[in-house]
């Protein structure tokens, strides 16, 4: 509801006010539409003829695994949170810039860089395309030489997926795997998958170039 109501009323289909459609968005929304799911859970577990000792049980047994993981994927968001607002990423962005490397290069490591720094792929992503995006404009480059830029801006912000970012704990509690377990397998992985096609994006710059 909450999408698409929203979708509805930015495009036009549905009036900007409107006391019922704002109370269906509310509904919509995630905390909220979780809450519902849980109340109603419970009370299909209820209706089963279970005790209420039993009910508890498979709550606590359900819930607790959970909460742990909303909470450490919560906190490790909030210290890339921390790194984004510091400056760091972007201080370290603007020095690799300016090493005048080929433009697929600079876009890797500049997205790598930002990656480790604060954890969130998305974030990597978003800013590393518009650090670069003066220096695409200006080489003027076509659709097909594009396509291996986006793919490095991708296997940077990919690689090196550690304490910082909220999937590394996401994919840890869910497995239950401790930090180094977690380091040996989900970032190797990680690691492995963003350089893998970084190989491919410099493959296709230079067959463009030539």
């Amino acid at each position: 509801m909450n999408t698409t109501l929203t979708t509805l009323r930015t495009t036009g289909a549905v009036a900007e006010e409107g006391g019922l459609v704002d109370f269906l968005i509310l509904l919509g929304q995630t905390p909220v539409a979780l809450l519902i799911t849980l109340l109603v859970a419970t009370y299909t577990l209820g209706i089963k003829g279970r005790s209420l000792e039993t009910i508890e049980k498979l709550l606590n047994d359900s819930l607790a695994p959970i909460c742990a993981i909303i909470l450490i994927t919560g906190a490790g968001g909030m210290f890339g949170g921390v790194l984004r607002h510091s400056g760091i990423g972007g201080a370290l962005a603007d020095s690799l810039s300016d090493l005048g490397l080929p433009l697929v290069v600079s876009a890797f490591l500049i997205a790598t860089v930002l990656r480790v720094a604060q954890g969130s792929a998305t974030v990597a992503l978003t800013t590393t395309a518009g650090l670069l995006s003066t220096g695409v404009a200006a080489a003027d480059l076509s659709d097909l030489k594009i396509v291996p830029l986006v793919l490095a801006i991708a296997a940077g912000a990919t690689v090196l997926s550690h304490v910082n970012d909220s999937g590394f704990w996401l994919v840890s509690r869910f497995f239950g795997m401790d930090v180094k377990t977690t380091l040996k397998t989900w970032t190797v992985i990680e690691t492995t998958l963003g350089l893998a096609v970084f190989v491919i994006a410099l493959g296709l710059w230079w067959c463009c170039h030539e």
